[in-house]
């Protein structure tokens, strides 16, 4: 059994994500910013939906679960934390918690920073992870509700995980993203690298989303303050520190 990615567009840059089996005609879902696109291919390729899983609560993200509920069935995961203000729940997990679907294990990680009850879903066997809005490609959330300190925690985690993880993050800012990353690092050569595939995707419409993990840590500056402090005038800083100075410079740029 082997577990395939689809990247679906929504909204004006949102992604939604379905990950399937093929062979017998079964998908989940994360993130639900609009039904009608995970609809169409899920009736296109006579897939059945067996879950939905929601990173967090902002309305970009969960806004068509209700119609795509109605609509297939499928089993409603999220975040313990946020049942106040996530649609109803089927399943609420916490860290350490996992979920089994597609024959192979989901573990649930606590990513605060962007919201404080943000949470990512990682499949290790399937070599995914799905990160909403903590990190992105080539950057990270804004944090509108938790702290620099939490963020940062958050990403710790996430860039513990394999090298070779496919990070399904929830929107297409990549371009923007790099553009802020070489303000930074100039010379970074795989930087400069990932500009121009990025460019040349986007001109031909296509997704950025999902990126390598091995590919964000050698190029996205929130992942990346250790090397960076010199860059920011910030030698003797803790990293924690010096990524706190980097999102406020995202911030304003």
């Amino acid at each position: 059994m082997t577990i395939d990615l689809l990247t679906i567009p929504c909204l004006r840059d949102n992604y939604a994500f379905l990950a399937f089996d093929a062979e017998h005609r079964r998908a989940i879902c994360v993130d639900v910013p609009e039904a009608n696109p995970i609809l169409a291919v899920l009736s296109a390729r006579e897939w059945d939906l067996t879950h939905i899983l929601l990173t967090h609560h902002h309305d970009d993200h969960v806004e068509g679960v209700a119609k795509l509920r109605a609509a297939t069935g499928a089993t409603v995961v999220g975040a313990a934390a946020d049942t106040h203000r996530l649609p109803p729940l089927d399943i609420a997990l916490r860290e350490g918690d996992r979920l089994d679907v597609l024959d192979t294990s989901v573990e649930v990680l606590d990513v605060p920073g962007h919201t404080v009850g943000h949470i990512a879903f990682v499949m290790r066997e399937a070599g995914l992870a799905f990160t909403g809005d903590s990190l992105m490609a080539g950057g990270c959330g804004r944090l509108f509700e938790g702290s620099p300190a939490q963020m940062w925690h958050s990403l710790q985690k996430l860039a513990a995980l394999p090298a070779d993880t496919r990070i399904c993050s929830g929107h297409e800012y990549t371009q923007s993203n790099l553009r802020f990353a070489a303000t930074l690092e100039p010379e970074n050569p795989a930087l400069i690298s990932r500009i121009e595939a990025v460019d040349a995707a986007r001109s031909e419409g296509r997704p950025t989303v999902p990126s390598r993990l091995d590919e964000e840590l050698s190029t996205n500056p929130f992942l990346r303050p250790a090397l960076l402090k010199a860059a920011l005038g910030m030698p003797d800083a803790d990293d924690a520190a010096v990524f706190a100075e980097i999102r406020a410079r995202k911030d304003n740029f």
